[in-house]
């Protein structure tokens, strides 16, 4: 990423990372490393997953990507981006065993898996076998990273000691029971992520897309997402009750995550409430990884238009504009640990949105000198001073009481 001629002044709370800690090395070279990535040898692995390859990335997201493997590359991980391209070195079959029927559904093993998200179904499906291989971090290529990833595993996941075993962002109140499935934490064979993925295998039996999962009997219990908006397509306008339905379908790897952290299975000795209070470290995910959306209303054409605002020259007076854009780059960097970028259905609710806009206008993310190239280079070559903290659970009532895979 090219760098501003005036420094950038660091917000108060965040701190310069020493250069040797970074690789600041060409995107070229940064590129052939992503390409050719180590064997997996440890737990220390950043996973992505782009159907059709790394190269065929849209350019702000190939520049995510990079700014992962600059920032804990020298701290010992190594970013993966998995395909499904035919020879690809990179594919998940070069990982996993696409034909165990244990860790894919039939629909992934024979390609028969349909629907207009399929692709972002596929990386579903995929994201919870490779965790529980190798542990590490899954999360989507949209997803920027702020905070200091080596040093919360360090506290968590990678410390036995913690008593923490996953690490993520949770939507809900303390009683309630609801990860967000866009960054997830652990170390291999983790046991709420194994039922989870189990109870998904099971919804995918004898099914090509997810339409219609919401209505399982195997989820009875477990709220639907949305709930508060209405989807207007090309398909026509859908009541709350309806998109909710969509919502959830599209999402259902979270339904399944909610009914094993909300699940009581004697048999299995299993107890999702206590695990959850015990062994969850979960940040709030709307300041946590949401805050730009939240201080702009989610109205994606106003975060855009704000982040493309050349900054005031030295001596020049701020215009509202630019003070408010300011007051969102600051706010972002020194109170979230990331931020992600919304894509996918949300765009069925919200016809533009940051992510959407950077898409159509390809390098409008990293134009020197704008609150937007702000961010970003503050996203490589700076760390907030403090780490998130924790979200307190309360052990809630069951969702269920009974075997995960068979109906209440």
């Amino acid at each position: 990423m090219e760098s501003p001629s005036t420094p950038y002044t660091i917000p108060l709370g965040m701190h310069a990372i020493p250069p040797d800690q970074l690789d600041l090395r060409p995107d070229s070279e940064i590129d052939h490393d992503i390409l050719h990535p180590k064997p997996i040898s440890s737990s220390k692995n950043i996973f992505f997953f782009w159907h059709s390859g790394y190269p065929t990335m849209h350019p702000y997201t190939q520049r995510t990507v990079r700014a992962w493997h600059r920032r804990f590359s020298k701290a010992g991980w190594t970013v993966y981006v998995i395909d499904r391209q035919p020879g690809s070195p990179r594919n998940i079959d070069k990982f996993l065993d696409v034909n165990d029927a244990k860790l894919f559904p039939e629909a992934l093993t024979k390609g028969t898996l349909t629907g207009t998200y399929a692709v972002q179904h596929t990386s579903d499906l995929v994201r919870l076998p490779l965790l529980l291989t190798y542990g590490g971090v899954y999360t989507d290529v949209g997803f920027m990273q702020i905070g200091d990833l080596d040093a919360l595993w360090n506290k968590t996941v990678g410390d036995p000691s913690s008593g923490y075993e996953l690490l993520s962002y949770h939507s809900g109140s303390a009683g309630e029971y609801s990860l967000t499935n866009y960054f997830l934490c652990c170390e291999k064979g983790n046991p709420l992520f194994d039922r989870a993925h189990r109870l998904l295998l099971k919804l995918w039996e004898g099914k090509t897309s997810t339409e219609g999962m919401h209505a399982s009997p195997l989820l009875k219990g477990v709220p639907l997402m949305g709930g508060s908006f209405s989807i207007n397509d090309e398909q026509g306008k859908h009541d709350a009750e309806e998109s909710s339905r969509m919502l959830t379908d599209y999402i259902i790897q979270g339904q399944a995550i909610s009914m094993v952290m909300g699940l009581v299975d004697e048999e299995e000795g299993w107890n999702g409430p206590e695990y959850l209070r015990d062994h969850v470290y979960a940040m709030e995910f709307m300041v946590g990884a949401q805050l730009i959306n939240d201080l702009t209303n989610w109205d994606g054409k106003k975060a855009f238009d704000l982040m493309s605002l050349k900054m005031p020259e030295d001596g020049e007076i701020s215009s509202n504009e630019q003070a408010q854009a300011r007051d969102i780059v600051v706010q972002c960097l020194t109170k979230s640990y990331g931020f992600k970028l919304a894509h996918g259905m949300i765009l069925r609710v919200f016809q533009d949105t940051l992510g959407s806009l950077w898409r159509k206008h390809p390098g409008s993310d990293v134009v020197v000198g704008t609150y937007a190239h702000w961010l970003r280079y503050a996203m490589v070559h700076w760390c907030p001073d403090k780490l998130p903290e924790r979200e307190q659970f309360t052990v809630s009532k069951p969702i269920k009481v009974g075997p995960l895979l068979r109906e209440a």
